[in-house]
């Protein structure tokens, strides 16, 4: 447990996060804040124990490269702990690289790896890491503070009003690593900043929701905040028995709900419904995303079919690409167009290389031309290869009406795409 490693002697800990394959533009991103590490930063100074952050961490260790002499990550020189925080399990490497990367700079310090990855498959991340210790799932001494965010440069608090969930789908592992389910009745005393980002599993199904809407509610008309959004998707099947919830998310200034429809295109009525609950309640379509999880049980065609749905009822998606909870592997590569086989990252019986690739580029473009009130997508004039006076009055015209001899790629995400129809053209511009 992390308790046993905080001893008298303890009196500096370098806190790091792993350099993931983040992108620039998302270092910050409330998706990829290293919220656990801050909320021990402040566990740890309540202790009197000084902490400092190292954030994406040295990758790609090679140990006959590097030297003490090298170590410019921080001002710290001596910590007496180290914690390493981890994420998705095909993200392993990353942090067995980080966790090289510190036993050969302090090779006397215990090394601690925490998170998603270690408590999932924590015998596994002990033997690949080289770390000293797992520490599975949560630290409830630290779930009670107010994260550091001294420590990071966001203008944005996370908050949890719940820890487990109540679900146990099939490809999730929340159950494994918060298998309790624990429900917080008012959060109004947590909130420092005027954004905030909900990380709840299925906020809807707090036994408290009503009381934390309405704190949410009051906040915003006293000016203490002024945008909500949560990370994960919104229960529709708690939506469907209490829609009141849904005029309260919008009162409160929830922003870009998101619903699921992991089920077959035969739920359709029930996905529409949850839609039209979130527009009763005054949400614009095009606010709405729809989680999708591809790459899974059902076929491309089945997938393909219910993109176009939603189109029709003019929803963005957010795709989700399935991967085994113990998977490791993290070779996809999508500008290899060309192809990739199992071996280099999970491509499930149901499907096919080709056609994971092509349903990214489909959700991509069709999520381009709900945003922008358009029926078709072209990338010769997203690319601006289209000369302006043309694209200019083409964007002004439907589907039906351009002329696809000039608009050869022109693609309309309210038909069904067949899996090998021809997705890039090489075509002369002026």
């Amino acid at each position: 447990m992390f308790e046993d490693w905080i001893n008298g002697d303890v009196k500096s800990v370098l806190l790091v996060e792993p350099n993931f394959p983040i992108p620039s533009k998302s270092r910050n991103h409330k998706n990829f804040l290293p919220i656990g590490l801050l909320k021990i930063a402040s566990l740890l100074r309540n202790k009197s124990i000084d902490v400092e952050l190292v954030r994406h961490g040295f990758d790609d260790f090679d140990k006959d490269d590097v030297c003490l002499d090298d170590f410019k990550e921080s001002n710290m020189k001596n910590p007496d702990l180290i914690c390493i925080t981890s994420i998705f399990t095909y993200w392993a490497n990353h942090v067995k690289s980080a966790v090289s990367y510190y036993k050969c700079l302090f090779p006397d310090i215990p090394i601690l790896v925490g998170g998603i990855y270690a408590s999932l498959m924590p015998n596994h991340c002990k033997e690949y890491t080289g770390c000293d210790d797992v520490i599975v799932g949560q630290i409830y001494e630290a779930e009670k503070l107010i994260p550091a965010y001294d420590l990071v440069d966001v203008d944005y608090q996370i908050i949890h009003t719940t820890r487990g969930c109540i679900r146990r789908c099939e490809a999730c592992g929340v159950y494994d690593i918060e298998p309790e389910w624990l429900c917080k009745k008012s959060i109004k005393n947590e909130i420092i900043m005027k954004k905030v980002i909900f990380y709840d599993n299925n906020l809807l199904a707090n036994k408290y929701i009503v009381n934390i809407l309405q704190e949410l509610i009051n906040l915003k008309k006293s000016k203490k905040i002024s945008y909500i959004e949560s990370q994960s998707g919104f229960d529709g099947r708690i939506l469907r028995k209490k829609p009141f919830l849904a005029k309260m998310m919008k009162e409160a200034g929830f922003k870009n709900p998101k619903i699921a429809w992991d089920g077959s295109l035969s739920d359709k009525e029930d996905i529409f419904n949850q839609i039209n609950i979130l527009v009763d309640a005054g949400y614009m379509p095009k606010e709405i995303s729809v989680f999708m999880l591809y790459n899974h049980e059902l076929t491309y065609d089945e997938l393909e079919s219910k993109r176009a749905l939603c189109f029709e009822w003019g929803v963005q998606i957010t795709d989700c690409r399935f991967r085994p909870l113990d998977d490791i592997r993290n070779g996809y590569n999508p500008a290899k167009r060309n192809g990739q086989s199992g071996e280099e990252y999970f491509i499930h019986p149901n499907w096919t290389d080709k056609g994971i690739r092509k349903f990214r580029r489909n959700v991509r473009r069709h999520n381009i031309c709900v945003r922008h009130d358009v029926d078709y997508h072209s990338s010769l004039m997203e690319r601006k290869k289209i000369p302006r006076d043309v694209a200019k009055k083409y964007r002004k015209q439907s589907y039906d009406e351009i002329d696809k001899k000039i608009i050869p790629d022109a693609w309309t995400p309210k038909v069904v795409h067949d899996i090998n129809e021809q997705d890039f053209f090489k075509i002369k511009t002026n």
